[in-house]
């Protein structure tokens, strides 16, 4: 019975010793912030407003002299990475032409234009909510008299720069010139639109 007793105090000694030397503290796991980084969308669609600044061109003896005009866009692009996308560019605008010829009266008509384009567009980001871009295309113009109902066909190479700036996380506003190597009496184009980022 006593070395049952001795036994239980040196156990109960023991434990309290071991209990008495070691102090438990509760640790909390360290917790890193770490800020969520946004990436835009592959895809995107603009829808512009356009203004025509009209040109001159001659055909044989004919004069054709196109006005101011106004007109509407549709961009469909893909980014495809280190700043470069992929559009699909459709286009409309119509504006008034005066056709001149030797010896007689000039006459005005109304024109339209329909275009189709594809380009590459490289964007540089100045900062975090601007990015200035410049692209460069293929584009096929179909111009109809409306007056008429002539049309002609014609294709060359567009080239655009433009200034893009982050209304949001899906909007940006977008302010475009462009420039085509297609010979008629449309001119250079001036647009202005707001982006959808999917």
């Amino acid at each position: 019975m006593k070395k049952h007793l001795l036994s239980a105090a040196l156990a109960a000694q023991l434990l309290t010793q071991l209990h008495a030397g070691g102090d438990f503290k509760e640790v909390e796991p360290a917790v890193t912030e770490v800020e969520a980084i946004e990436e835009e969308s592959n895809l995107y669609i603009v829808a512009k407003g356009m203004m025509i600044f009209g040109d001159k061109v001659t055909e044989e003896d004919v004069l054709l002299d196109g006005d101011r005009g106004y007109g509407f866009g549709i961009d469909l692009g893909y980014r495809i990475g280190e700043g470069f996308a992929l559009e699909c560019d459709y286009s409309y605008a119509n504006n008034t032409v005066t056709e001149s010829r030797a010896g007689m009266e000039a006459e005005e008509f109304d024109m339209n234009y329909q275009s189709l384009a594809f380009d590459l567009v490289y964007t540089y980001e100045v900062a975090e909510s601007v990015g200035i871009f410049g692209k460069a295309g293929y584009e096929y113009e179909w111009e109809n008299n409306d007056d008429t109902d002539a049309h002609a066909y014609d294709y060359g190479m567009v080239f655009g720069a433009g200034v893009e700036v982050e209304m949001s996380e899906s909007y940006k506003f977008i302010a475009e010139y462009e420039h085509s190597t297609i010979d008629g009496s449309k001119g250079d184009t001036v647009f202005a639109g707001v982006m959808y980022n999917f």
